[in-house]
Formats: structure tokens, C-alpha cells, sequence
């Protein structure tokens, strides 16, 4: 037996279950973490009842953990559609079609949630950069970063013309201030920001290069399929 001969690789169905045990986990400690005001949601939710529920910021991520599930049967589906039809990539491009819908549209629900004076307090604009900062507070900024953090993480890994840093900055940066400016339209009584913009553009863009490896291989595909063909010809 030689002792600094190397372990073989563990299988990859191995790897498969721990990486979905780890989920599961992490999940698991989310939960935990957030039982308290995630409890006081609840009764509200099971009952069917609006107020308390899809008006609260509680409410909300309850109903998007409870949705959770949902989420992984719907992409299942188109998935295993695709596998059948020899699509390459078939459960990259499910999962990302489902998470760009199923981690944005909670936090844009949360976005578009009225202040306490809807339609009767006048409409506030705060256009000078960086002042806002400092009264959002570090739970602020991290919710502003996760508006479309799921939009540039999943994006470019689904669509081959959005792979590219520039453009899911101007992506995030478009979405942003179509939210801002539907918050001013509809005197929302929230205050619309361009350090909301900036913060949520920051999200987009650090998402997005956090699955860089995935989408660097979606955008590089189609220029390898023309070389093949010109190579041929």
C-alpha cells in the first residue's frame, strides 16, 4: 500500500447528495433563524387572509419559502422536457428560467408596498448620490442588494446575450429605475432614490459575477459553434 497515493474522486451521485444535504441545512437554518416574525405571519397566511399576510414583510418571504418547493417541480418539468429532446444544458436553463422569476418577484412585491400614506403624501425624489446610504442601515442595503440579485445571477447563465458584466449592469440599472419611477407614479408614499438604483445595480453585477462560470460557457458557445462551421467549410 502506498500512502501518498491519492483517494479516487468520490462518485457523482455522492457529490450530488451532499450538495443537496448542505441545501437542505442551509434552508433548515434560514428557518430557524427567521421562526419568530416568520411564525407571526402564519396564522394569517393558512387562514387565506390578505392583511397579515402578502402585506407584510414577513408574510412575503413565508410565502416564498413555502413556495420553495413549487419552484423545483416547476423547473423540473421543462427540465427533463428538454433532457428527452437533447437539449445540452437542460437543467441550467429550467433552473434559471424559475429563479430569475421566483427570487425577483418577492422582492419587487416587497418594493412596490405602499407607505403609510398612499396617494395623499406628496411624491419624494432624493436625486444626490450616496446621501441615502447612511439612513438605510446595513438590513436596507442588503435587501437593496437582493432585488435583482437572482435577475443577475440567473440571466446570463439563461440567455447567451445577456452574458456580458456591461450589459447586466444596464439590465439591473433599467429595472431599477422603472421601479423607482413606478414608486413615484403611483405615489406609493416611498421615497424614490437614485442610491436605490445604485445599490440594486451593485446587486445585479456581484450576482451575476458570482455565477460567472456558469454563463462564461452560455456566451462563448454560439461563437465555437460558427468556428466549427467555418472550419468545415
Amino acid at each position: 500500500m502506498n500512502p501518498n497515493a491519492s483517494l479516487p474522486a468520490p462518485p457523482r451521485r455522492t457529490r450530488t447528495i451532499v450538495f443537496l444535504g448542505l441545501a437542505v441545512l442551509g434552508l433548515a437554518s434560514a428557518v430557524f433563524v427567521v421562526r419568530g416574525p416568520l411564525m407571526m405571519s402564519a396564522p394569517a397566511c393558512m387562514a387565506g387572509r390578505w392583511h397579515g399576510c402578502l402585506d407584510t414583510f414577513n408574510g412575503v418571504v413565508l410565502m416564498t419559502l413555502v413556495a420553495l418547493p413549487l419552484a423545483v417541480l416547476v423547473a423540473w418539468a421543462p427540465a427533463r422536457r428538454r433532457r428527452a429532446a437533447g437539449v445540452t444544458s437542460a437543467w441550467r436553463k429550467s433552473l434559471a428560467e424559475v429563479g430569475m422569476v421566483h427570487g425577483t418577484v418577492p422582492f419587487l412585491w416587497l418594493t412596490m408596498m405602499p407607505g403609510a400614506e398612499p396617494g395623499i403624501a406628496p411624491a419624494r425624489v432624493s436625486l444626490v448620490p450616496l446621501r441615502d446610504l447612511v439612513t438605510m442601515g446595513p438590513l436596507g442595503i442588503v435587501g437593496n442588494l437582493l432585488v435583482f440579485a437572482s435577475l443577475g445571477f440567473f440571466a446570463p447563465m439563461r440567455f447567451a446575450a445577456l452574458a456580458s458584466v456591461p450589459r447586466i449592469l444596464a439590465l439591473g440599472a433599467g429595472c431599477s429605475v422603472l421601479v423607482e419611477t413606478a414608486q413615484y407614479v403611483l405615489r406609493l408614499d416611498r421615497v424614490s432614490s437614485v442610491d436605490d438604483v445604485l445599490v440594486n445595480t451593485a446587486g445585479a453585477v456581484l450576482a451575476a459575477l458570482a455565477s460567472r462560470r456558469w454563463w462564461c460557457t452560455t456566451a462563448q458557445a454560439p461563437s465555437d459553434h460558427t468556428s466549427a462551421i467555418r472550419s468545415a467549410a
